[in-house]
C-alpha cells in the first residue's frame, strides 16, 4: 500500500536516499529483507471490521443508559478512536488508488493539503488510541484500589475534562508531528509517549493483578481445598498476559521501527527491518479490531445492549 508524503517518510529514514537502502536491503541479503506484500484488499476488509465493530460499541453506550458512566465513556472514546484509525487508513488508501488510476486529478498544492489533512487524522486517532488505553488504564486502577471513594475522584466532570483534554492533546500534537516529520526530535517524543503508556499500563495492571491474587488468597486460605484461588490467579494472569501481550504485539513493531530510524538509519539490518512498514500499519489497525473484545464485548450488560442494537430493538 502507498503511503502519503509524512508517513512514507516513517516508512524508512529521510537522511537515507534510495540508493543507500538499496544498497543495505542487498548487503543485508536473505528473501527476509525483501519486505511483505501485503494487499490493498487485506488493508480494506481490516479497515472496514474494525470500523463496523467499533461503530457498534458507540451505538451501544449511547443506547443504553446504564452504561452512562465515566467508564463506558472513555471506552467509548477508545472506539471513536479506533475508528478514526480504520476511517484514515481507508480515506489514505482509496486517495491513494484514486490518485494513482488516474480517476482522481487535482492540481499539487491541494494534494499536498489534502496529504497534510488525513496524515493529521492518522496520527491523532493513533495518538488519542494510545491515550485512552492509558486513560481506561487509570480508571480499572482507581476502581480497585479507591472502590468506596471512585464516584467522588472520577466525577461526570472530571471525565469530560480527561476526554476532552486527550482529543485536544491528541489534534495538537498530531498537527506538530505532521509539520516537523523531518526531526528526529518529534519522533523521540512520540517514542517517549509510547514508552511512558507501555510502564504506565505495566505498572498498573501488574498492581492490580497482585491485589487480585492477594485476595483470592485470603479468601481460599479459609477453604479447603484452595482451587478457587489457583483458578482465579490463572484466569487474572491469562487476561493480564492478554491485556499487555496484544498492546505490545500490535504497537511495539511500529514504535521499534521509529526507533531504528533515529539510531541506525543506514544499517543494513535496520535497513531490513524498514522494509516491513505496511505490517507495522497492519498490527496497528488489527489493534483497533481486538480493543471492542478486550475492553468492551467483554460486559455483559453491553453484550445485551449490542444484542438489541444488532436486531434493531430500539
Amino acid at each position: 500500500m502507498s503511503t502519503l508524503a509524512p508517513l512514507r517518510l516513517l516508512r524508512e529514514p529521510s537522511n537515507a536516499s534510495e540508493g543507500n537502502h538499496s544498497n543495505a536491503t542487498v548487503g543485508a541479503s536473505g528473501g527476509w529483507c525483501q519486505g511483505l506484500d501485503i494487499p490493498n484488499e487485506l488493508f480494506l476488509a481490516l479497515g472496514l471490521v474494525s470500523l463496523v465493530e467499533n461503530l457498534l460499541v458507540v451505538a451501544a453506550i449511547l443506547k443504553n443508559r446504564n452504561l452512562h458512566s465515566p467508564t463506558y465513556y472513555f471506552i467509548c472514546c477508545l472506539a471513536v478512536s479506533d475508528m478514526l484509525v480504520s476511517i484514515s487508513n481507508l480515506a489514505e488508501m482509496l486517495f491513494m488508488l484514486l490518485l494513482e488510476h488516474g480517476v482522481l486529478v487535482m492540481r499539487p498544492s491541494i494534494v499536498r493539503h489534502m496529504d497534510s489533512v488525513i496524515d493529521t487524522l492518522i496520527c491523532s486517532s493513533v495518538v488519542s488510541s494510545l491515550s485512552f488505553l492509558g486513560v481506561i488504564a487509570v480508571d480499572r486502577y482507581i476502581t480497585i484500589f479507591y472502590a468506596l471513594r471512585y464516584h467522588s475522584i472520577m466525577t461526570l466532570q472530571r471525565a469530560v475534562v480527561t476526554m476532552a483534554s486527550v482529543w485536544l492533546a491528541s489534534t495538537v500534537s498530531s498537527t506538530v508531528l505532521i509539520a516537523y516529520y523531518r526531526s528526529n526530535t518529534i519522533l523521540l517524543c512520540l517514542i517517549g509517549f509510547f514508552l511512558f503508556m507501555l510502564v504506565l499500563m505495566l505498572v498498573l495492571y501488574i498492581h492490580m493483578f497482585a491485589l487480585a491474587r492477594h485476595h483470592l488468597h485470603s479468601i481460599s486460605s479459609q477453604q479447603k481445598p484452595p482451587t478457587a484461588h489457583r483458578g482465579g490467579s490463572l484466569k487474572g494472569a491469562v487476561t493480564l498476559t492478554i491485556l499487555l501481550g496484544v498492546f505490545f504485539i500490535c504497537w511495539g513493531p511500529f514504535f521499534f521501527h521509529l526507533i531504528l530510524i533515529v539510531t541506525c538509519p543506514t544499517n543494513p539490518f535496520c535497513a531490513c527491518f524498514f522494509s516491513y512498514f505496511n505490517l507495522f500499519l497492519i498490527l496497528i489497525i488489527c489493534n483497533s479490531v481486538i480493543d471492542p473484545l478486550i475492553y468492551a464485548f467483554r460486559s455483559q450488560e453491553l453484550r445485551r445492549t449490542l444484542r438489541e442494537v444488532v436486531t434493531c430493538s430500539w
